[in-house]
């Protein structure tokens, strides 16, 4: 990890510090906190910083969905239990600087119980029960928020009511926690990351993928192999065998023949494959008409529940933005529009003000197809351990950007390895962003939302 860099900053002008979505805790395997050591250093330079800072989680500090056999207050309880080191750092960094926490929807619980306020003070922990909380750097203003209110699918619709949970509450507690009592049954304990899969609707590609690289028995792994590599040529010999024989081309076919012949056994190998194959393929035509109009009712079905959403990530993204500029246009001394929740790390300026989006200290999964065949997808691991500082820069409002090196997990199989390239990771941000430098005749006064109200905008992944 990077020593935090030094600051001219004068003790009275305050930096604040940001980060979320750590999902500490849950059931069994989810135990495992990957990134505790770097979180514990951080908190460490906090402490020791003469800085007028303050650190604000906005939200998925920890991941009370996640626990299933315990209730309320015992969850926290448990939490403490399995990492005191934590809670002891939480503890000396809060008696340096001010500590904020707000709900997100992982631990949506800590908006819903007022014993929470009080449990987590005893680590000088501020906790905030609220949608949206706001700071101030000079005379310009910082929104901020963990945006679950903004995802139909993980939207509270009575913010601090225990018993009003969106679906996302009922998939983790069922699923997620599910995954992460049986992770440990697997050849490579793999079922635990489910936590780090987004959007949701990546799950079963996902599966698919894990259970063919890592679970599947090596013998029908390594026996449907050639056919699942020489696919999309069997796709090309179906084309040449009908073309052939219909009377239009015949040479194609020929060429094809002969080169069977001339390479002898492997040949009769090859030539046993595409025919296996071109039979599948015609199979998979004939049935393709009426799954089509299936799948396609059941997926209606399932957008109607609001359990599958279309768009990819970056419409997620841009989403997100829209409803930033909406934030701006409601609120034009609002320089910063800060949350987090979809997990992807971002700065977006948006006429000379910023999004951030403070992404997750969890394992993050990128999808990469394979170079050939219809093989499932690979998904390469890496880490993205960030924060984010905003802080006044003389009449405008600074944005920095440190990322906290961990080296990235080495869980790919020597197959995915070979199928596929290293997939390009995500963009990259600027170490220091300055916002707010050409308004002109902006409002400064600031009335905050109310209280335990959500955001109008439904938006999300």
């Amino acid at each position: 990890m990077s020593t935090m860099a030094q600051h001219t900053t004068r003790r009275g002008e305050p930096r604040y510090y940001f980060i979320s979505d750590l999902h500490i805790g849950g059931d069994e395997q989810l135990q495992n906190v990957e990134f505790k050591d770097e979180l514990l250093a951080f908190l460490r330079e906090l402490e020791a910083t003469d800085e007028n800072a303050e650190l604000i989680v906005n939200g998925d500090a920890f991941g009370l969905w996640e626990f299933t056999e315990l209730e309320g207050l015992e969850k926290f309880d448990a939490l403490v239990e399995r990492y005191p080191d934590l809670f002891e750092q939480f503890r000396a960094t809060g008696e340096q600087i001010p500590i904020t926490f707000i709900p997100g929807n992982h631990d949506y619980e800590l908006a819903c119980y007022a014993e929470y306020v009080d449990r987590l003070a005893e680590y000088n922990i501020t906790l905030e029960q609220e949608v949206v909380i706001t700071r101030h750097v000079g005379d310009r203003t910082i929104w901020i928020e963990h945006g679950q209110q903004r995802d139909p699918n993980n939207k509270s619709p009575d913010f601090g009511n225990p018993y009003a949970n969106p679906p996302g509450y009922f998939v983790n507690r069922h699923i997620t926690s599910r995954a992460g009592k049986l992770s440990a049954r697997g050849k490579f304990n793999w079922l635990k990351d489910i936590q780090s899969v987004t959007p949701m609707t990546q799950i079963p590609e996902w599966m698919i993928s894990k259970y063919f690289y890592r679970e599947m028995s090596p013998f029908l792994r390594y026996a449907s192999l050639p056919f699942l590599l020489l696919f999309n040529v069997s796709v090309l010999y179906l084309v040449a065998f009908l073309l052939s024989l219909f009377g239009i081309w015949s040479e194609p076919l020929s060429i094809v023949d002969s080169f069977i012949r001339f390479i002898g056994f492997a040949g009769v190998l090859l030539d046993i494959v595409l025919v296996v194959n071109t039979v599948v393929i015609v199979i998979l035509v004939v049935l393709s008409i009426p799954l089509f109009f299936v799948v396609r009712d059941i997926r209606k079905t399932l957008q109607r529940f609001g359990l599958v959403q279309e768009g990819d990530p970056q419409d997620v993204t841009d989403a997100y933005t829209d409803g930033a500029r909406r934030v701006f246009e409601e609120h034009p001394q609002v320089a910063v529009f800060i949350y987090g929740h979809t997990h992807r790390a971002s700065l977006t300026e948006v006429d000379d003000r910023a999004v951030v989006n403070t992404g997750t200290w969890l394992k993050r999964l990128h999808r990469k197809s394979v170079m050939f065949g219809i093989l499932p997808l690979v998904f390469y691991s890496s880490f993205r351990l960030n924060y984010f500082v905003v802080a006044a820069d003389g009449d405008a409002v600074s944005i920095e950007y440190h990322r906290i090196e961990k080296e990235n997990p080495k869980d790919l199989t020597l197959l995915e390895t070979v199928l596929t390239r290293k997939p390009k990771l995500e963009g990259a941000i600027p170490d220091r962003t300055v916002v707010g430098s050409n308004w002109v005749g902006v409002r400064t006064d600031f009335e905050a939302p109310p209280s335990q109200q959500s955001p109008t905008e439904d938006v999300g992944e």
